[in-house]
């Protein structure tokens, strides 16, 4: 690079550092509110519609590139409409759900747009998931049939309930099955796809569906127990790529990469969502790669990538390479972006426009950092043009504050408070509605009522937020007993419940302790054996590996002499997440999950630094 061109990069910098006024960045969200607006409720607009008009309008450019392979919005378009037109002969029509199990990869799109051309529902389904929450998820969404990637049939084939349920294969000759298929599997829907008719259905089969009609089921897990399917509609997809369009200002030449998993809601919505709306092209790879990402962003000139914090940072521990700042990268969107992470990333890799976040798969409200502001997840430069409020909250009585007259109060600069959305319920107004889930009860569950004045209502995140005297908001945690790790929210109900019933063990108390540099907090559980048995650190290891997806195994284990019970028999967290795994305070034996040994070791400076896990800091729960 040359002495010019280093200067240029540091004066970006500079510029980003610098603070906008609360009506600059209020001139940019008001551009974020007015495409949110675009369509209506009730308009006769879907998913498939959109994409159909961008197949006419792109036809021979590339929509998605996978491992050197080119789809063109055209070939995608037919495909689709192969997939589609299977899934009418097989029943699936107008309001029908049908779950999909599969990686990333094209068919995952093909057969998604497939059912969008019909004006089914599609029910993304977590291919970590096995067992009951496997069988909840398809119950809870009342699928009608499933469509399982090869790659993904050894969860379907060790889950007792799943052959209930009518399931299409797509085969996958990179990840071939190395068990036989089970036998309820029909392996002859895949070949009738391929020999189907590649013309579309005609829209008249859509016939009635609106743009608020639900288009999408995205799996979230709540404070407690199963997850819960998230309702997504046309209009709420479609709204979303409209937005992030105006946002990062995306044209039909830029490149999207997506590395995140697609049953995700980054991947599925915004991503794609906003690639379409603009005419964009998505490279798509399988899983994340920190050896291969740099190759993939330069050979095929990406632009725009979705993060979270946890790909940064795997990123910057790799080796710095004198073409580090060669690349196509203009900006990138995502979560979990720590401030130290962030200028770092800045400095090394070049001024990369940054836009940090924070929201949930079903929310009905947000906040985007459109300043670039080192650290926060956006900024609220005037509170009455947004639907957003902070209400004060104490994490260590888990209530809100009250004031006089028994109303919720809303936090004042640096106080921290849960973040709530003011539910918007207008038939011709869309931005702000609550969609919910599929479970009347857990949406109802997650709705404040009352909060400021009789008769309103707000959707209650579970997440803690506090905002500084600017107006810039920034993440502090979850609320209760969720806590996310590795991009995924665990709850510790579930996997206490998954565990239980380990030989010798008395009870177990799963909760999420801070690692530093790492995104969110990593599992940890206090057990507490039998008398006269002891804990075996082997045998735990493969109990877990058997019964919990790999994101919410606990990394560190600690063996109680005794329980730590309220006096209401609840166990206690608060005090067990201040202690961390720093072995002062713990006081207690305690292990980390060796991957390399298959077995939890006793803690050591040394297993903590061969497992990439720094010592403890010490923080406050």
């Amino acid at each position: 690079m040359t002495q010019s061109a280093v200067a240029k990069q540091k004066q970006k910098l500079t510029d980003i550092y610098q603070m906008p006024t609360r009506e600059e960045t209020q001139r940019k969200l008001d551009l974020r509110s007015a495409a949110a607006s675009r369509i209506k409720p009730a308009d006769a607009y879907t998913v498939a519609d959109r994409f159909e008009a961008q197949v006419a309008e792109y036809g021979d450019k590339d929509f998605l590139v996978y491992r050197g392979r080119h789809f063109s919005y055209r070939e995608v378009d037919e495909r689709a409409n192969q997939y589609a037109r299977v899934f009418a002969v097989r029943g699936i029509g107008v309001g029908d759900v049908c779950a999909m199990a599969m990686e990333n990869r094209p068919d995952f799109f093909f057969c998604w747009l497939g059912l969008t051309k019909l004006g089914a529902i599609t029910a993304f389904l977590n291919y970590n998931l096995s067992g009951r929450p496997l069988v909840h998820a398809l119950q809870s969404t009342r699928a009608k049939a499933v469509v399982v990637g090869e790659e993904c049939i050894s969860v379907f084939a060790d889950t007792d309930g799943a052959a209930d349920f009518t399931s299409w294969l797509v085969p996958d000759a990179e990840k071939p099955a190395e068990a036989p298929l089970p036998a309820h599997l029909d392996q002859t829907f895949y070949a009738e796809v391929l020999a189907a008719d590649t013309t579309a259905p005609d829209a008249s089969v859509r016939a009635g569906v609106k743009a608020e009609d639900d288009m999408l089921y995205i799996f979230t897990s709540g404070t407690t127990g199963l997850p819960k399917a998230a309702k997504y509609s046309h209009m709420r997809w479609m709204s979303s790529g409209d937005v992030m369009n105006v946002t990062l200002e995306v044209t039909p030449a830029d490149v999207f990469y997506c590395c995140l998993p697609l049953y995700h809601g980054a991947a599925a919505t915004s991503v794609t969502s906003t690639a379409l709306t603009s005419g964009s092209s998505i490279v798509v790879r399988r899983k994340f790669s920190a050896s291969e990402f740099w190759s993939d962003v330069r050979q095929n000139q990406v632009s725009i990538f979705q993060y979270i914090g946890e790909i940064c940072r795997y990123l910057l521990n790799k080796p710095e390479q004198a073409n580090d700042r060669e690349h196509s990268l203009r900006c990138m969107l995502g979560a979990g972006l720590s401030p130290e992470i962030w200028r770092r990333w800045l400095e090394r890799f070049g001024a990369i426009e940054v836009f940090e976040g924070w929201g949930a798969t079903e929310a009905n409200a947000a906040v985007l950092n459109v300043d670039n502001h080192l650290g926060s997840c956006g900024r609220i430069p005037f509170w009455d043009k947004t639907n957003l409020r902070l209400l004060r909250f104490d994490p260590e009585t888990g209530c809100h504050a009250r004031d006089k007259n028994g109303r919720y109060v809303h936090c004042e600069p640096g106080e921290i408070g849960e973040a709530v959305g003011y539910i918007v319920d207008h038939p011709e107004i869309g931005a702000g509605r609550f969609e919910g889930y599929t479970s009347p009860e857990a949406t109802e569950s997650k709705i404040l009522r009352n909060v400021f004045q009789d008769g309103d209502a707000w959707w209650a995140s579970g997440d803690l937020l506090r905002y500084d005297e600017d107006g810039y908001c920034y993440f502090v945690d979850r609320i209760g007993d969720t806590f996310r790790w590795k991009s995924e929210n665990v709850s510790t109900q579930e996997v206490s419940d998954a565990l239980g019933d380990f030989p010798g063990m008395e009870l177990i108390n799963v909760y999420g302790v801070l690692v530093p540099e790492h995104e969110g907090r990593a599992g940890m559980a206090a057990i507490l054996m039998q008398p006269g048995q002891a804990f075996d650190p082997k045998a735990f290891y493969q109990h877990v590996e058997q019964r919990v997806p790999h994101y919410a195994v606990p990394v560190f284990v600690r063996v109680s002499s005794q329980a730590d019970l309220t006096t209401t028999f609840k166990l206690r967290k608060i005090e067990l997440q201040r202690q961390g795994y720093d072995p002062a305070l713990v006081g207690e034996p305690l292990f980390i999950r060796d991957v390399d040994q298959q077995t939890y070791v006793p803690y050591s400076v040394e297993a903590l630094e061969r497992n990439g896990l720094p010592a403890f800091a010490g923080a406050s729960a």
